[in-house]
């Protein structure tokens, strides 16, 4: 569908918003800035800034609303004959591999979790957030295998899944902190994903593989 001409101004103010917040934050730290300053900076009123954000973290975070459904895009787009576990470990290594800034892996990163580990309320939404990435996998693993809603099979294998993808990001953020070259830090986590799979079962690696009956 064509974008409008209301929807493409909504879209531009909405990104102005969150390009100039995001300027403040790493300048000066997320709790130092307020809402009636970004408002001021952006050239729009304290409500239009909350219209788009409900939240003052929805503000910093905005750059990544795609995290929360990743683990469920890989799985809902796993191919035929390829299980659930497999998916995410192929996508998350092509992500690595490709040294690619959706994790993590480009300049500048270090000063992006610089500020959440600064202040409370990120480190607090960061928790949030992967909560809720938990919940989706745990979800769409139901969804995909029909499993009835005690059944604990699913919620253990979204674990061990998740595991995976948190251990790699963390080591991703840790290094990056460190202000380790990303294409170095990119080879050695692909070593770390390997080892992480070697330690997998096979009811994980084999659950939820497209086509089976």
């Amino acid at each position: 569908m064509t974008e409008g001409l209301r929807e493409r101004k909504k879209r531009e103010t909405r990104q102005r918003i969150s390009d100039l917040a995001t300027g403040l934050f790493l300048e000066r730290g997320f709790e130092a800035v307020t809402i009636a300053e970004i408002a001021e900076v952006a050239d729009v009123s304290v409500n239009t800034v909350y219209n788009y954000f409900p939240a003052k973290e929805d503000l910093f975070f905005d750059r990544s609303r795609g995290i929360v459904d990743r683990l469920s895009r890989w799985v809902r787009g796993r191919d035929e004959g390829e299980s659930a576990a497999g998916a995410v470990l192929r996508e998350l290594r092509a992500e690595v591999e490709s040294v690619s800034p959706r994790v993590g892996l480009m300049e500048g990163y270090s000063r992006f979790m610089a500020v959440i580990h600064d202040s409370p309320a990120l480190k607090a939404r960061l928790w949030a957030v992967g909560q809720e990435v938990l919940d989706n996998l745990d979800a769409t693993l139901r969804e995909e295998v029909g499993a009835p809603p005690g059944e604990a099979l699913p919620s253990l294998v979204a674990g061990q899944i998740n595991w995976v993808h948190q251990t790699a990001m963390a080591a991703i953020s840790r290094e990056m902190m460190a202000g380790r070259d990303p294409r170095a830090v990119s080879r050695e986590v692909l070593v770390l994903i390997d080892e992480m799979e070697a330690l997998l079962g096979d009811k994980v690696l084999n659950y939820a593989v497209r086509g089976a009956r």
